[in-house]
């Protein structure tokens, strides 16, 4: 079956210029104007990809991005931006974004791009166990993006269940930040260090309840999953 792409461009002639681009690539797109439309489609329609033009009119792309996330949390999404800023990029990545891509791009980047982050979310669903993991008090259902505890039950987003079973894998052993960074963002760059440390702090206030659970930073090195294990 061929990616269906939800496409939100408000320049008419870049966006039939990337429409036909990627249907020549055996995708499916749908193209939309502004961000309450692209929302509405979103909504109404089954898509495996967003790519989303940061200022739009009637809705950002950051708040388009904000209102997807909420409904559909592993949908990769990549903005398409003419110059973005520091604090932008934090922001967008902060959301959930998977990736910028500045304008004027080549199409064959962006090409390289769209794949790239496809099989990368495919590898990692596919090589995550189907057996829970013990993790102190708790169990780690992969999956089902479930962490479960008897005072508590969380359902993870697709990107912290990544971030976790990363760390469970390998529980009481450390693991390289730039494994972690290329493994689930395809790579290490400071922004994506950034995304990976609010990860990082979330998993460790859902991992509260346990005082013999741990996330510890190893400077310069990467991170450790600290959990007693039943021998």
């Amino acid at each position: 079956m061929r990616t269906n792409i939800l496409l939100v461009e408000d320049d008419e002639s870049m966006g039939f210029l990337l429409v036909d681009f990627l249907q020549s690539n055996n995708f499916k797109v749908d193209l939309y104007k502004t961000g309450k439309k692209g929302l509405d489609a979103f909504y109404k329609s089954e898509y495996d990809f967003c790519l989303l033009d940061v200022m739009l009119p009637e809705m950002d792309g950051f708040t388009l991005a904000e209102n997807i996330r909420k409904t559909n949390d592993s949908i990769p999404i990549v903005f398409l931006t003419a110059k973005v800023l520091k604090q932008d990029k934090l922001k967008g990545f902060d959301i959930g974004i998977d990736d910028y891509i500045i304008k004027p791009f080549d199409e064959d980047e962006l090409l390289c791009r769209i794949q790239s982050i496809l099989k990368r979310c495919t590898q990692n669903i596919e090589e995550q166990t189907n057996d829970p993991i013990e993790i102190g008090s708790y169990t780690f259902d992969v999956k089902n993006l479930h962490l479960h505890h008897e005072e508590d039950q969380k359902r993870l987003t697709q990107k912290e269940s990544d971030v976790l079973y990363q760390l469970a894998k390998n529980i009481n052993n450390v693991v390289k930040r730039d494994n972690i960074l290329i493994d689930i963002w395809g790579d290490n760059d400071y922004f994506n260090g950034r995304s990976l440390d609010v990860f990082i702090a979330k998993l460790r206030k859902y991992l509260k309840k346990d005082s013999n659970v741990s996330i510890d930073n190893i400077p310069k090195v990467g991170f450790i999953l600290n959990a007693p294990q039943n021998n």
